[in-house]
């Protein structure tokens, strides 16, 4: 296999389902749909979307994971959901990004190489642009009912929106989102717990999401499903945790964004609260548990396996 050539084929398939979803700018409401479209089409490593279509691949045929045209009907049927979930949870991710770079949060004017929604937009558009594509990721999402065939279909299609909703909502994302503008502030005490909190919310409910939903679709049972929401956590968590060394050890040309703002901004990372060694231990043993529970799963992903390495191990 190699892997970047594959990496590019499925980023490309991820590209085109998300161009299908998303509405064509028209009416009085075309500005938004416009600024929707702008976020959205930045570009990033689609990571959530491929995840998710990874994982289901632990439990039905990969091939049948990536056919989108419906020529097919797999068992089980809403393996043909797939689409409307990963377009769904990469609009949920894009509004996130919407809302982080507004002036009331990270204030960035810049955002993957072009100006942010905020900067060419305005806030005010910027703002319900966020809002309509949160709106439109369950719109969307919702659709997947309509490849549901049997009560069983039906069941795993809920099962897989229930988990989109809370993964994204207060108890999930937007709980951790809240919890690490708390923490930011100077009569906050930051505990590791607060901390731990933090990166299995803001950063790893959406990952956990995506692999949860993608094994759900796929028909995997109760155990396989938690098993993923496991490997997940970790995953999410290692990620951030290595966002924290970056900040630390990488430079502005090989991260491509300043470095050392975490200390500049006196900001508490797991990092400075057990250092650098601790910390790439640390690393090693979420990402190698991860990808043992991966290895666990009777069809094997080599693919996801590498894509999760890569993810982790990260030098930008």
């Amino acid at each position: 296999m190699n892997f970047k050539e594959e990496l590019e084929k499925k980023t490309g398939k991820v590209e085109e389902i998300l161009a299908a979803y998303l509405p064509e700018p028209e009416g009085y409401q075309s500005k938004v749909l416009e600024a929707m479209a702008y976020a959205v089409s930045a570009g990033g490593k689609r990571l959530r979307p491929l995840m998710m279509a990874e994982s289901a691949a632990l439990f039905v045929e990969a091939e049948e994971v990536w056919r989108t045209d419906g020529t097919v009907v797999p068992e089980p049927a809403t393996v043909r959901a797939l689409p409307m979930f990963m377009a769904a949870i990469e609009f949920i991710h894009t509004y996130s990004l919407i809302h982080d770079d507004l002036p009331a949060l990270d204030n960035d004017d810049y955002r993957r190489g072009r100006k942010t929604t905020h900067v060419v937009y305005g806030e005010d558009i910027a703002v319900i642009a966020g809002d309509g594509l949160l709106n439109y990721a369950y719109e969307t999402a919702s659709r997947a009912f309509r490849k549901a065939v049997t009560l069983e279909d039906y069941e795993r299609t809920e099962c897989a929106l229930n988990i989109l909703v809370q993964k994204a909502g207060v108890c999930g994302m937007v709980g951790g989102q809240c919890a690490d503008l708390l923490a930011e502030r100077p009569e906050t005490e930051v505990t590791e717990e607060m901390l731990l909190y933090i990166h299995k919310n803001k950063t790893a409910a959406l990952i956990q999401a995506a692999m949860m939903i993608g094994a759900v679709l796929a028909g995997a049972d109760e155990k396989a499903v938690e098993q993923i929401g496991r490997c997940a956590e970790n995953i999410g968590v290692a990620f951030q945790i290595q966002d924290d060394i970056l900040d630390v050890t990488s430079s502005l040309e090989v991260l491509g964004k300043p470095t050392g703002s975490d200390e500049k901004n006196h900001k508490l990372t797991y990092v400075t609260m057990h250092g650098l060694e601790e910390s790439k231990r640390q690393v090693k043993a979420l990402s190698g548990e991860a990808v043992g529970i991966l290895k666990a799963f009777p069809h094997r992903n080599t693919f996801l396996e590498t894509l999760v390495e890569q993810l982790i191990y990260r030098e930008k």
